[in-house]
């Protein structure tokens, strides 16, 4: 039984933020959740795959995000309270979607948990997804801790279906993947989950051609209207304080910090705190009067100056005298994640204050040495890379590697060094058609089997049809291994059970891929003379090998 299902109402129980989430979803009737596995937002996914039998909820790890949404989407518009999960780069996958479905609003609530990585623990770049929010005109929810992860999460199925609008709720590393105890309330029996519905046609609402969407357009104006009225009241805004020297404007994990820094200075009562929960639309409300009521403020916020920009704004609308301080004071960047030490040093700078740092629990007589992560010893990929860089022997160095999202991704380092160029899930083969036509230099794109079914079948088709020259090597370790080993289409099984598998050569093929390999890598001397063979062949026309072996986490149990 999952951790997020094992107490009762009124017990706490030692959460991730995802597994709050997760809970919070339960406990508020969810009957439909999709995903695509990515970190830091797995864990969710995770525990409700592990939750479904025993709720009674829908759960499917989906091919990629914008799907997951789709279908999510569907299933609210059925009646179903809909959930779907996934990090902040593939809400760029889901965005043509997700754009759209704030146009056509909903019927049953549907939440889109988006989890940011701010400092890039494990992704390609740390894009602030509070621009979605106000891109698309979402309401935006974003915890502090587990606890409010569990109550927001709660919170936004209600809210969505009050505004018929999904609900962008944001965590970032922190959240996600801290631990604390969480208070948690009843779950409702299988019985009384609704799981399934009935989707009442209303084409000249969900059908948005131009006709469509131009009165929709202003339709989802006036909800965010709706929506800014409930952020002025909402129960995640408030007021912490009544210093009026200085006033702390903050949101999401920075509010930990923000505490515990003011607990250091000792400053508590020379400050009030602003702590912004549903932080778009902006209460403007509650905004003016908390810039009315300080000499100073300070914006406190991870990445972009979102609300710092909304605050200025605001204060010069309304001709408010308050100074605002943001972005370049005590240290205050755009740049990766904060921590309490930093934030400490912003308000004190603003204060006027001499800071001094806390000694330290612990500290190393010497630095110990950079440990950057590795494939796992006897990874299958290892034996892949070597065995190309065998076949390929003089011709190595004169080769472009166009590699892809996955533990593979490690093939960077030497002493293999076989990444020269990514950008993100699916562009190794897309880019390698581009290498191909614009040099003459030899092409080789990896791309891992989970991968592969995400994004990389379009730039396969495109590849074939116009002719591109290259290898491309199929990395099937028989899972979805970098972010937890999940499932995926090429595999006899589902998160629920069996489920008929799409083998990976088969859509090839498909696709019209005339020469497809099937290796072993482990089978060291086999491997290397179907490289060569492969090789020679992608010099005339777009050639696959898939090199097959298990993940050694699945027979380790890991």
């Amino acid at each position: 039984m999952p951790r997020a299902l094992k107490e009762k109402k009124g017990e706490r129980l030692l959460l991730l933020g995802n597994e709050a989430i997760a809970r919070g979803a339960l406990e508020a009737g969810l009957g439909f959740a999709t995903t695509y596995p990515g970190t830091p937002a797995s864990e969710i996914g995770d525990t409700l795959a592990r939750s479904a039998r025993e709720t009674g909820i829908y759960f499917e790890y989906s091919v990629n995000e914008k799907v997951a949404l789709e279908l999510a989407t569907a299933a609210a518009l059925c009646g179903v309270r809909a959930l779907v999960a996934m990090k902040h780069v593939g809400l760029n996958v889901a965005a043509d979607a997700f754009m759209s479905t704030l146009y056509t609003g909903t019927r049953a609530g549907l939440v889109v948990v988006t989890a940011d990585d701010p400092s890039m623990h494990s992704s390609q770049n740390e894009q602030d997804n509070r621009y979605y929010a106000l891109l698309a005109g979402a309401p935006l929810l974003e915890p502090a801790d587990p606890q409010e992860a569990y109550a927001m999460a709660k919170a936004a199925f209600p809210l969505s279906e009050e505004l018929e609008l999904p609900v962008l709720l944001r965590t970032t590393t922190r959240v996600s993947h801290s631990r604390a105890g969480v208070e948690v309330g009843p779950l409702p029996a299988p019985e009384d989950r609704k799981v399934k519905g009935r989707f009442h046609k209303d084409p000249f609402r969900f059908v948005i051609v131009p006709s469509v969407a131009r009165p929709l357009h202003k339709l989802l104006l006036e909800r965010l209207e709706r929506a800014e009225a409930r952020a002025e009241e909402s129960p995640f805004n408030f007021v912490l304080g009544e210093g009026e020297e200085l006033g702390i404007v903050t949101s999401g994990v920075s509010y930990s910090y923000v505490r515990d820094a003011l607990e250091d200075l000792g400053v508590e009562g020379r400050v009030s705190v602003l702590k912004l929960g549903m932080s778009h639309p902006l209460p403007r409300k509650l905004v003016a009067r908390f810039l009315g009521s300080v000499e100073r403020a300070l914006v406190v916020e991870e990445l972009e100056p979102v609300l710092e920009r909304s605050l200025r704004a605001l204060a010069q609308e309304l001709e408010l005298k308050v100074k605002i301080y943001g972005k370049g004071t005590g240290g205050l960047s755009r740049l990766y994640e904060y921590d309490p030490d930093r934030v400490r040093s912003a308000i004190a700078e603003v204060l006027g204050l001499r800071d001094s740092e806390p000694e330290p629990v612990w500290t190393s007589p010497d630095r110990l040495p950079d440990r950057p992560p590795v494939l796992c010893p006897g990874c299958p990929h290892r034996a892949s890379y070597y065995a190309l860089k065998l076949a390929l022997g003089a011709e190595f160095e004169k080769t472009i590697f166009a590699t892809d999202i996955g533990c593979y991704t490690l093939g960077l380092l030497p002493p293999l060094a076989m990444a020269d160029h990514l950008l993100c899930m699916g562009s190794s083969v897309g880019t390698a058609g581009g290498f191909s036509r614009a040099s003459d230099q030899r092409v080789i794109a990896f791309i891992g089997d989970s991968t592969l079914f995400h994004a990389g079948i379009p730039a396969i088709v495109n590849a074939v049809h116009n002719r591109h020259k290259f290898l491309v090597v199929v990395l099937d370790n028989r899972t979805t291994a970098m972010t937890g080993l999940q499932p995926h289409p090429g595999l006899e099984f589902c998160a629920t059970g069996p489920a008929p598998a799409v083998p990976i050569e088969t859509l090839l093929q498909g696709c019209g891929v005339r020469h497809v390999h099937i290796v072993d890598p482990v089978d060291l001397q086999k491997a290397t003379a179907v490289f060569e063979e492969a090789l020679k062949e992608s010099e005339e026309e777009v050639t696959a090998v898939i090199s097959r072996h298990p993940c050694v986490l699945l027979s380790s149990g890991g």
